[in-house]
């Protein structure tokens, strides 16, 4: 079984359920970071879960219309443009 995984400003890729695995763990990660205030921790994980996205993941054709079941920001983004993004769809 595989899952599809955005990455904002990117594209889908489609990823094996270790990988998913992975980008869970890393996840609490990244929660742990935001919770912190770490910018630190929260650069350093999401970097670490758009590496397992890339290295472990097929992109999936822009003309092909598949749920995401996980979206990750986009590798650049800060932990305050994430929190503005997770705000704003809370609205």
């Amino acid at each position: 079984m595989t899952v599809i995984v955005r990455i904002l400003g990117e594209g889908q890729y489609e990823v094996s359920e270790d990988a998913a695995t992975q980008l869970e763990e890393l996840d609490h990660q990244l929660e742990a970071a935001v919770e912190a205030g770490d910018d630190a921790a929260f650069k350093a994980a999401l970097s670490a879960s758009v590496d397992v996205v890339r290295a472990g993941g097929s992109p999936v054709p822009a003309d092909s219309l598949h749920t995401a079941e996980l979206i990750l920001p986009a590798s650049d983004a800060d932990m305050a443009e994430v929190l503005k993004l997770l705000t704003e769809g809370q609205a």
